[in-house]
C-alpha cells in the first residue's frame, strides 16, 4: 500500500453517517455522486510533499494528487456547465462524502442503494377478490 493509498485509508476508516444528510433529498448532489463512481481518477505518478499533519492538510494532499476529468463529470452529472459543477463538488468534497480514488462515502452508498431498491420494491397484489 502506498502513501496515498495509506492516507485514503484512514479516512474511509473513520466515516461519519451524518453525511447523508447533505444528499438526501437532493437531486443534483445525487447525480453527481452517482457520476463520481463512473468517471476515471487518475494519482499523479510523482506525489507532491505532504507539507501539514492536520487531517485537513491530509485531505487537501489527497485531492491535490488526483486529476479526474471535469468535463466527463460534467457530462455525467448532467450539470449545466464547469463553474456550476465546481459549486456543487466543493461541499461534496469538503464533507468527505466523495473520495480522490473514485469512490464515495460508504454511509451514503448504502442511502443510495436503498433508495434504489426502494424503487424497485414489487407491491403486493391484492388478494383479497370477492368470491363470484
Amino acid at each position: 500500500m502506498n502513501i496515498f493509498e495509506e492516507k485514503l485509508s484512514w479516512f474511509k476508516q473513520n466515516e461519519k453517517p451524518e453525511t447523508v444528510l447533505l444528499v438526501a433529498d437532493n437531486p443534483d448532489r445525487i447525480k453527481l455522486v452517482i457520476a463520481w463512481t463512473n468517471c476515471s481518477m487518475y494519482q499523479s505518478t510523482s506525489l507532491s510533499e505532504l507539507k501539514g499533519k492536520s487531517e485537513n492538510d491530509v485531505w487537501d494532499w489527497l485531492w491535490e494528487n488526483v486529476n479526474y476529468s471535469a468535463t466527463e463529470l460534467k457530462e455525467k452529472s448532467d450539470t449545466p456547465s464547469e463553474i456550476v459543477l465546481e459549486n456543487r463538488i466543493k461541499p461534496l468534497i469538503g464533507n468527505r462524502i466523495i473520495y480522490p480514488d473514485g469512490t464515495i462515502n460508504s454511509y451514503v452508498q448504502r442511502y443510495l442503494r436503498e433508495r434504489v431498491l426502494k424503487l424497485f420494491e414489487i407491491k403486493p397484489k391484492n388478494t383479497n377478490k370477492k368470491d363470484m
